[in-house]
């Protein structure tokens, strides 16, 4: 996120502390500016007052490191060249590492001194609940929280459907092929992300197959998908999953399968993303957001039978959420888009909106504390709540 200028000479100045034994050395911490005189007054109270001095702060003049000895300026460069210096030798490594297209695609990001950084902008207020009439009826209907060996995100998904107003029921596969859970005794159903078997058998197909080699439950889940008064979430592990029963799913022939990511590497990060008009139930009312969340897949680039399918996804507005970049333009370019998908897709809806899937993972975020970046308005929720209330006033 890039710091407003105009506001932070007022507000932080840069502090050096001489570290002991070697007095020689300094270290330097950022401030706000009605703090100083406390940290000052904490190393004076413990006999370190002459290891601290100011070393500067930001300036709303200018974008360049200056220093200056006595009142004589000494050194003056222009920061975005000072931050390439010293991101040079991880991009040159990245190059040999990774896809060097992705390397050189971040380095040079570098180069936009403009860049308005990670933001939120939304089309919902976050503070009302549509929820609320459900909620007060005390009904709790359950949701399977659905998973299969190595899945590590069901702790987080049980909590967001509990503070949205169901009663999350942990089931794993074994539950259902051996008889001890049945869909049918489900509202709906959250498929989670991690590694389902490590992976090891591709992204979510392994777990997918152990759905449509199994009589049983490929009809459980293809009954399940038809019922009307339904919902499935599929979340990353689980969105790659539920994409490959794709047969079973009405009106999801075109949905795209999901491939090792365009860096090469497995992408943890926080990027931007935009909800798009669907008939999705869980975003409603969310469409034209932009909001930053969290992204951990090694395998979510969709890739699509050809550009008919993608243009028919978004003929029949069916393409519920796509990654921006921090101007909300369509991101085609690395980190923006941290997987390479076309078109930056990565959400997508079936089946008139009931069964969704995503690959980035909202349940983790639902707390805004759990946010690495979010504005200060932001209460004990952020507006990615909004989707599983929504998901509640469909239960009702």
């Amino acid at each position: 996120m890039k710091f407003d200028k105009s506001k932070l000479p007022s507000r932080h100045v840069s502090v050096g502390v001489k570290s002991a034994p070697h007095r020689s050395m300094y270290h330097a911490m950022g401030l706000k500016n009605e703090d100083i005189e406390t940290v000052k007054d904490v190393f004076e109270e413990n006999g370190l007052g002459d290891c601290v001095r100011s070393l500067g702060s930001p300036s709303p003049l200018h974008d360049d490191i200056r220093i200056k000895v006595s009142g004589a300026e000494v050194f003056s460069v222009p920061r975005v060249v000072c931050h390439r210096s010293w991101s040079e030798l991880s991009w040159r490594m990245q190059t040999l590492r990774d896809n060097p297209d992705c390397a050189l695609e971040e380095y040079d990001r570098l180069l936009d001194v403009d860049d308005p950084g990670l933001h939120e902008s939304l089309t919902f207020d976050p503070t009302q609940n549509p929820a609320t009439r459900a909620i007060l009826s005390g009904r709790r209907p359950r949701i399977a929280v659905l998973r299969e060996q190595g899945v590590n995100g069901h702790l987080e998904m049980a909590a967001v459907f509990d503070r949205a107003g169901f009663c999350a029921i942990d089931v794993t596969m074994s539950d259902l092929s051996e008889g001890r859970h049945h869909l049918e005794s489900f509202q709906g159903f959250a498929a989670c992300g991690g590694f389902s078997f490590g992976d090891v058998l591709g992204a979510g197909q392994g777990w997918a197959k152990t759905i449509l080699l199994d009589g049983a439950l490929k009809e459980m889940f293809e009954v399940f998908f038809n019922r009307p008064d339904r919902f499935a979430l599929g979340v990353c592990n689980g969105c790659q999953m539920i994409a490959a029963l794709k047969s079973l799913i009405p009106g999801a022939e075109h949905w795209p399968d999901f491939g090792r990511n365009l860096s090469e590497q497995y992408e943890a990060r926080q990027v931007m993303v935009e909800v798009l008009e669907s008939d999705s139930v869980l975003f409603s009312g969310m469409a034209g957001s932009r909001l930053p969340i969290v992204v951990a897949h090694g395998e979510g680039r969709a890739e699509f039978s050809g550009n008919e399918a993608l243009s028919m996804l978004s003929a029949s507005q069916q393409i519920t959420l796509r990654y921006v970049d921090n101007y909300g333009s369509v991101a085609q370019n690395y980190p923006f888009n941290p997987n390479g998908s076309a078109g930056g897709v990565t959400g997508l809806t079936a089946a008139e909106g009931r069964v969704t899937i995503m690959m980035p993972h909202p349940e983790r975020v639902f707390r805004t504390l759990n946010n690495s970046w979010h504005p200060d308005h932001w209460g004990e929720h952020s507006p990615w709540l909004r989707l599983f209330q929504n998901a509640r006033a469909f239960s009702d």
